[in-house]
């Protein structure tokens, strides 16, 4: 075996990925001492996206005076990728843990991921990719929006820069104000959900709650999604509430998709064009992914389900490390999984097995690696 790849998804709240991709390298090395092992640490789009990329890649960090989710002024950052790609994660200025116990999803605003986005542009880049994740914003990205040129105006014909509590006020939005800089752009937002613009499923409801809002502030940040969507499709000719994931991050997918006509991705699709990795399955022997538990749901299109398929196309065999394994995952053969082995040795509480995590996926691929040795593979 001479080439193996690895791009495990991070075990939620355990190991991260960029720890897996080293647990997984250093035991394949104690057996196969010569081979190639390149790692592909999996952003989700939210916080550590920008690390694990310049971890895959290479590149520069910049750093940026942007405004926080209040406005104020704070230091942030995006990262620079195969030259001209910029990777942006909304968390690096918007995200929930900027804002301490000062949750106010009617308050908060975008507007700092846009300036992450305007700096990008006139730096030379002509990829943007936007993680969407941990947001603690609702405000349907017009934040983001305006901060790029796009001007949001009230019944009385003033222009003001949205927030969640005042998305409501919007009655028209000129797209043709955007910032030249962006034409020739692609910009494509990183989003692994599929809930809507608004309603029962929608960003509001969802995960308004976690941001703080109460019910009765859920409700009104509902409504004004739902007011702002009649604008978005009257002025901007795009119904966001037939996009699935146009309610990530407090609607900031629908308002990517209506204001930068960007390209709402599955993470691990956006991850795996941006490494290149149909190439690097031309040359790999095997691949290694995984995730904290594998089930039903994982079939949907998550890390494992995204690679094993474009493996499959290569016929390299896929092999699935995971902590849980579900009953209902049968498809994921079909999808081009090979095996799938659970790291978990002892049956144990999660809290236990939480503290052994890193020693049990270690000894796991150690088992693997004397298998396929001495399969003479």
């Amino acid at each position: 075996m001479k080439n193996v790849l690895l791009i495990p998804d991070s075990f939620k709240g355990t190991m991260s990925s960029e720890q897996i991709c080293a647990i997984m390298d250093k035991a394949i090395k104690q057996h196969y001492p010569e081979a190639d092992v390149t790692s592909i640490p999996v952003a989700d789009g939210g916080e550590g996206s920008v690390d694990a990329f310049l971890q895959a890649l290479g590149g520069e960090k910049k750093t940026v005076t942007v405004e926080g989710p209040f406005g104020q002024p704070m230091e942030s950052f995006y990262g620079i990728v195969k030259g001209t790609t910029a990777i942006i994660e909304m968390a690096a200025c918007a995200g929930l843990p900027l804002v301490g116990d000062e949750l106010h999803p009617d308050k908060t605003t975008t507007f700092g991921v846009g300036e992450l986005m305007l700096d990008a542009a006139k730096n030379g880049c002509t990829t943007i990719i936007v993680g969407l994740g941990g947001s603690a914003t609702n405000d349907g990205g017009c934040g983001a929006a305006a901060a790029c040129g796009v001007i949001f105006k009230n019944k009385a014909g003033k222009a003001f820069i949205p927030t969640g509590g005042t998305l409501g006020e919007v009655a028209l939005i000129d797209t043709s104000t955007l910032d030249p800089v962006f034409k020739n752009v692609t910009i494509t937002t990183m989003c692994d959900i599929d809930n809507p613009f608004y309603g029962l499923h929608g960003a509001a409801y969802i995960f308004g709650p976690q941001k703080g809002a109460t019910p009765e502030m859920v409700s009104v940040l509902n409504a004004n999604m739902e007011s702002l969507a009649k604008v978005i499709k009257r002025d901007c000719n795009l119904d966001v509430q037939e996009i699935p994931g146009s309610g990530a991050a407090g609607g900031m997918g629908g308002g990517m998709a209506a204001f930068f006509g960007s390209r709402l991705q599955m993470g691990i699709e956006t991850v795996l064009e941006t490494v290149n990795f149909d190439t690097l399955l031309k040359k790999a022997d095997l691949v290694l992914t995984g995730e904290g538990k594998i089930d039903g749901q994982s079939l949907r299109g998550k890390v494992v389900i995204g690679v094993s398929r474009r493996a499959k196309k290569a016929n390299v065999p896929v092999i699935a490390v995971v902590g849980d394994i579900g009953d209902d995952v049968e498809g994921a053969y079909e999808e081009g999984v090979s095996a799938i082995f659970s790291i978990n040795r002892l049956a144990v509480d999660f809290k236990i097995a939480k503290k052994r995590a890193t020693l049990d996926m270690e000894k796991t691929i150690d088992n693997l690696m004397r298998f396929i040795k001495r399969m003479g593979l």
